[in-house]
């Protein structure tokens, strides 16, 4: 299976790497030696993401007192790794233009991806997770595997949704059909960026978090993020019904049921900034 996936990936040259700046920024980050200024003149080589980073950190996603004028001073109030996962958020979206809408509607699709990386960033915030952002990129790339079968397998696609007609979730008629589901194709897509491990897992297991072998309270908050942005009815990823929630899943978070309105409160007032910047 895991020849299958990487012939799925090798499949399409211009998504199966991320574009070079990613790459500077990220080598940079890992760099002890790196300052801030340094990563700072990296991301602003290219204007672009440097105009997306900096609406990005002026908008209530961060809701800082005082304007950020320069990329400098994003990466010192914001943190290189989280700035580093900010712009992987706002470039991975130009890896996927092209898709037909007779295949999905990529608007709905960027909502619920875009409202369950808002979840899970909540979710994390709440529970004090370090760099609660990279819980927001989790979130946003869990279903990229989805857009990956659509591109590579769309004479399979037609037999999933056949069968899906019938009964069952999405990632079962998946698996049932081709030997593996969106969520393992995103997990080695993923691995084809170079993404860390912990990302690669909360991705692949986002609909069987008690599985991950590392890493499976991420694996949970994107589950549950997934659940959660389901039920809100933001956008859709092209599940008709709400997938089923792992109660391990739930546990494991020990999120309090009565914050729930707020959370939800707190997505449904950020979800409409956050795609108009994200994407």
């Amino acid at each position: 299976m895991a020849m299958e996936l990487q012939k799925l990936v090798e499949q399409s040259p211009q998504i199966s790497s991320l574009p070079t700046i990613f790459y500077q920024i990220n080598e940079a980050v890992e760099d002890p030696e790196c300052s801030f200024v340094e990563i700072g003149e990296i991301i602003s080589g290219d204007p672009s993401l440097s105009a997306r980073l900096l609406r990005i950190v002026n908008s209530s996603y961060f809701g800082f007192p005082n304007k950020v004028e320069t990329i400098t001073h994003a990466v010192t109030i914001v943190g290189m790794a989280q700035l580093r996962d900010l712009a992987l958020a706002t470039t991975v979206v130009n890896q996927f233009k092209g898709i037909s809408k007779k295949l999905i509607n990529m608007e709905k699709f960027w909502l619920h991806s875009v409202a369950t990386g808002l979840t899970a960033r909540v979710i994390a915030i709440y529970r004090r997770e370090s760099n609660a952002d990279r819980f927001y990129l989790m979130g946003m790339l869990h279903d990229l595997g989805r857009l990956l079968l659509l591109l590579n397998l769309p004479g399979s696609i037609q037999t999933i949704m056949e069968e899906y007609e019938q009964g069952g979730t999405m990632y079962e008629v998946e698996s049932n059909v081709l030997g593996f589901d969106h969520a393992a194709a995103a997990g080695q897509l993923m691995k084809a960026w170079q993404l860390p491990e912990m990302l690669q897992e909360a991705v692949e297991y986002h609909h069987k978090p008690e599985q991950a072998p590392h890493y499976p309270l991420a694996a949970s908050i994107v589950h549950v993020a997934d659940f959660i942005a389901h039920g809100m009815e933001l956008g859709s990823c092209g599940e008709r019904y709400v997938p089923p929630l792992s109660p391990k899943a739930w546990e494991q978070l020990e999120f309090q049921p009565n914050l729930l309105p707020s959370l939800m409160e707190q997505v449904d007032r950020q979800v409409k900034e956050a795609v108009e910047i994200f994407l």
